[in-house]
């Protein structure tokens, strides 16, 4: 009788003991979760304001947490690009993709980072598997194969793409500019006055036409800015972007240039070009949506104009 009582005390004690280890276990899980969560929205927040090594620091926590959520390792991505190191971003989105390959956001970002290192080759690929799932983002394609230099590529996909009926504004601007970087220049013969200033940048074309740097190319479109020198500006800043087809201050100069010779649509088109390839640069970005509201004033379109001008004021809020 005596041995049978220990046996079901022993029992009831084994009971006890499996219960509160389970009581526990599921407690630190509960704690886990709670602290994984508010380390992950205060990420979210410090991302938010800007404040990516924060946003970093929070992230890490979640890490020791649970090393192995996706969402954890693509907002390390996004916070490593925001602060362009490019060698951590591309080593967490990798790891993202590893275990979701087809994940649209995930290959959008992979995207992004390779722009950003001006890896246009490298985006290509990874925006061509996009397309497979995405048919509808072919027109992100045409932009990556212009940036790359392959014009025959963009051309040949823009015809696939109207056949397909999947055409947009933006697909139409792409061929508008692919058309126009054809065209001949129409040259216009212009009397010149030799002052001081024209010769100082005639010396600098010079200069140019043996070196080919960008520096001295950036200066010769200021100073035609500066004096006024539109077609000249025009012609130059058309040619340029032959050279280096992915530097967005070209395609804003050579919108400046197009309101000012009432170009309207021309300056329309290589304005809405040139912004996809601003990165991190929101006083250049303001000024091409002055350049976008300049030309649609040009074409008497008030409410067009308004809306570019508002975004640009918006952007010059931020500094």
């Amino acid at each position: 009788m005596k041995n049978k009582k220990l046996h079901i005390a022993y029992i009831i004690g084994m009971l006890l003991i499996s219960y509160i280890s389970s009581a526990q276990t599921i407690n630190f899980v509960e704690e886990n979760n709670l602290k994984f969560q508010t380390h992950f929205f205060e990420a979210l927040k410090q991302k938010a304001i800007k404040n990516y090594s924060k946003a970093i620091e929070n992230l890490e926590k979640c890490y020791e947490i649970d090393s192995l959520n996706t969402s954890v390792e693509f907002e390390f991505s996004k916070n490593y690009l925001l602060l362009k190191k490019h060698f951590e971003a591309d080593f967490f989105i990798n790891k993202t993709l590893i275990k979701e390959p087809k994940n649209r956001h995930l290959l959008k970002h992979k995207v992004a980072i390779l722009e950003n290192q001006r890896n246009f080759k490298e985006a290509i690929i990874t925006q061509l598997k996009i397309v497979e799932i995405i048919p509808k983002s072919s027109d992100k394609l045409v932009l990556l194969y212009i940036q790359n230099r392959e014009f025959k590529k963009a051309e040949q996909l823009i015809v696939k793409i109207e056949k397909n009926a999947l055409s947009t504004q933006r697909i139409k601007g792409f061929k508008t500019y692919l058309e126009n970087r054809k065209k001949t220049d129409i040259t216009i013969s212009t009397k010149k006055v030799l002052t001081t200033e024209n010769l100082a940048i005639e010396t600098l074309k010079e200069k140019y036409k043996q070196t080919k740097e960008y520096k001295t190319l950036t200066t010769i479109l200021n100073k035609e800015v500066e004096n006024k020198l539109f077609r000249s500006l025009y012609n130059d800043s058309k040619e340029a972007l032959e050279i280096f087809p992915a530097q967005p201050f070209l395609y804003k100069m050579n919108g400046l240039a197009s309101n000012k010779l009432g170009k309207y649509n021309e300056a329309i088109n290589v304005l809405t070009l040139g912004i996809d390839f601003v990165i991190d640069n929101t006083t250049l970005e303001a000024e091409f949506y002055e350049q976008l509201s300049n030309s649609y004033l040009g074409l008497a379109k008030p409410k067009e104009a308004l809306k570019y001008k508002q975004k640009a004021e918006e952007l010059k809020k931020q500094h």
